[in-house]
């Protein structure tokens, strides 16, 4: 991976990856999502377990659940710039919500890893085959190996 750097918390824990940028990883590749969720949004401040590790949350981000059951948070602002209502809803009022198609850089990792959602972020793990996507440069996300073939396809690719 380019610019990899891994540290090592204790024996247990599987390596954290740092500084990773799949910009330049051949074994990257460009991927979009394509996904109709559910959406509520936060009234007040907490945090939610999803599969991959904590997500923390403010008053106002999106809390949502996906077409496979998971469940994250985003941001408000990320949010608003990834996802658009689905039919007449109004931005910003819990419904159904479809992710804008959006290209992803990911690469399937062979190894567990554990990666900083962003710099101070909430800490991500992932076991052997689940992708590490970077949505821009310092800003990662975590999915397990089944729900990423669910939902996303690799740009150019065919859908079947």
């Amino acid at each position: 991976m380019a610019s990899e750097k891994v540290h090592m918390a204790h024996e247990d824990a599987p390596p954290l990856l740092r500084d990773v940028d799949l910009r330049n990883d051949p074994q990257a590749a460009s991927f979009v999502k394509h996904e109709t969720v559910q959406v509520v949004f936060a009234t007040t401040a907490g945090e939610l377990s999803s599969r991959e590790g904590p997500n923390r949350y403010a008053a106002g981000d999106a809390i949502i659940t996906g077409a496979t059951g998971d469940r994250w948070s985003v941001s408000r602002e990320r949010f608003e710039a990834r996802y658009q209502p689905l039919g007449a809803a109004a931005m910003g009022r819990d419904g159904p919500y479809v992710n804008r198609p959006i290209p992803v850089l990911a690469r399937r990792m062979a190894h567990a890893f554990r990666m900083a959602r962003s710099a101070g972020g909430d800490l991500l793990q992932g076991k052997p085959g689940d992708w590490l996507l970077q949505y821009a440069p310092g800003d990662y996300g975590v999915v397990e190996q089944g729900r990423f073939a669910q939902v996303y396809r690799k740009l150019g690719a065919c859908r079947t």
